[in-house]
């Protein structure tokens, strides 16, 4: 071999062993981004913001203990999808082309969710669901499946708000009004077949769309045939003129709501009448709390100077399934091993036990099952002088 030749590719050799000498200490050094796509601004943007607090103060935990991976800290990367589907793929398209992000967080509204989750099967880039709840964003036929849960499930709550209705209103003749949107699809579907097993035949279901603002045909149709409680599924917009409307007929009906009054300014918007609407929740910060709870709060009043309490942690939900959510997600990065999708999709199966706010979780996914939150983990609630409280708790 030519002197010469030989001296060249020992340096070639030598460099290159060199740039990975460097690459190595500068990958341990480089923030894992993690992106959340919600709504930040309108009727819904406190909803985002809740997400965004327990995310961060989950992120602020791990990045306490070491972050991960060997030292990585987690960062977030937030847009905003102003509860508009088409800008909810651009968004995640940006987390996931520009940002390079692991993992995508998505936000409040089914329909946003529904059109984000094949593009994340196609890129193969886990998506956390930490508030919308139809049932097809989780079981969406994809395999490999990328889309996980940590909150309600449609079908679920529906199978909960029949059982509340009949329990606490002796309800037999319910009436469906509900936002003409994948959502409300989602949950006339899950109702009907609530009903259907329990042998219960619905006065009728009425939509409305998410900008009207007046729902007194809908109401007075159902009112015509009988219904004796309302099963409402809307955003905090909707379902307040649904209490409005009721309000206008003097009409005096029990409603049962879905989890989206509990998404913003629902009290101010509905007026007296808002204080009538039980609604789901997975989590309240009222009433004695766990030592995680404990924790949580405590660490959302020493970074959120505005909250001075549980009173101040609003909506509960948005904070509680992000923080758990955010934690889960650490734990399947850390199983992983790795920033890679696949990986990460395969570290959630992987996750053994973790005790949470919700509550203390067991395996929480598997192949078959990528919702973490199951029946028994939802509470109801109502408003109490603007406050989200349990019901019975006032």
């Amino acid at each position: 071999m030519n002197p010469c030749s030989f001296s060249a590719t020992r340096r070639t050799l030598l460099a290159a062993g060199l740039a990975l000498a460097a690459a190595a200490p500068a990958l341990a050094n480089e923030p894992i981004k993690i992106g959340l796509v919600t709504a930040l601004s309108g009727q819904s943007a406190l909803a985002g913001e809740a997400i965004t607090r327990g995310m961060q103060v989950a992120i602020d935990e791990i990045n306490a203990k070491g972050g991960l991976l060997g030292g990585r800290k987690l960062e977030l990367v937030r847009r905003d999808d102003e509860a508009n589907p088409a800008k909810g793929v651009v968004a995640a398209r940006e987390l996931i082309y520009r940002e390079k992000v692991a993992v995508v967080f998505g936000g409040l509204d089914t329909p946003v969710s529904m059109a984000i989750v094949p593009l994340m099967n196609q890129e193969k880039v886990p998506f956390m669901g930490p508030w919308a709840a139809g049932t097809g964003i989780t079981r969406n036929g994809a395999n490999p499946n990328f889309a996980f849960r940590v909150s309600a499930v449609d079908e679920i709550v529906d199978v909960g708000m029949l059982a509340y209705a009949q329990k606490n209103f002796k309800s037999a003749k319910p009436g469906l009004i509900l936002v003409n949107n994948p959502w409300g699809e989602s949950n006339e579907k899950g109702l009907k077949a609530a009903m259907a097993a329990k042998g219960v035949t619905p006065a009728g279901v009425e939509k409305f769309e998410g900008n009207d603002v007046d729902m007194v045909p809908q109401l007075t149709r159902l009112k015509a045939a009988g219904a004796d409680t309302l099963f409402m599924v809307g955003n905090v917009g909707p379902s307040a003129q649904v209490v409005k409307s009721l309000e206008r007929m003097g009409w005096k009906v029990p409603v049962v709501s879905h989890w989206g009054p509990a998404g913003g300014r629902f009290t101010e918007l509905a007026g007296a009448m808002g204080k009538d609407v039980h609604f789901v929740q997975t989590y309240s910060f009222f009433g004695k709390q766990s030592p995680v709870g404990q924790r949580v709060i405590k660490a959302l009043m020493a970074k959120y100077p505005t909250i001075k309490g549980p009173d101040d942690i609003s909506p509960a939900v948005g904070v509680a399934n992000a923080y758990d959510a955010m934690h889960l997600t650490a734990l399947a990065i850390q199983a992983a091993g790795s920033t890679s999708g696949d990986a990460i999709r395969q570290g959630y199966y992987k996750i053994d036990k973790y005790e949470g706010l919700i509550k203390t979780y067991v395996k929480p996914f598997t192949a078959e099952v990528h919702d973490a939150v199951q029946s028994n983990d939802y509470v109801w609630a109502q408003f109490i002088d603007n406050r989200i409280v349990p019901v019975g708790m006032n």
